[in-house]
């Protein structure tokens, strides 16, 4: 498995703007403007996820997957803030619970809860 680890507490954002939640929130109702449902958007990050599959489909290690992912991210910041949540919030509340659960893995490495 090919993993990258940024250790060096001392390195620069990689960016002079931090792409927050609520930042890109905010960029997606100014570009595109409102949408018009939660569903419509969870289509959308359907259809990014397509494009990711896509990627991967014709190479595991796509130079192009790191982007893909990018864009399911930003299209679920969207339906998270419109649902109003914290997704970094609710992803730690997921993972507590994750945490008290028992898993039942399979032979690629996936799991499920049992």
């Amino acid at each position: 498995m090919k993993m990258t680890e940024d250790t060096d507490e001392t390195a620069q954002p990689r960016s002079m703007t931090e792409w927050t939640q609520e930042r890109i929130s905010r960029w997606t109702l100014e570009t595109f403007g409102e949408p018009r449902s939660n569903l419509a958007i969870a289509v959308r990050a359907n259809e990014e996820m397509a494009e990711l599959l896509r990627a991967l489909s014709l190479d595991d290690w796509s130079p192009y997957a790191r982007e893909e992912v990018a864009d399911v991210v930003i299209t679920l910041c969207r339906l998270v803030t419109r649902l109003e949540g914290d997704m970094a919030r609710d992803i730690n509340e997921k993972m507590e619970r994750n945490l008290l659960r028992r898993w039942s893995i399979d032979s690629n490495g996936l799991g499920d809860h049992i």
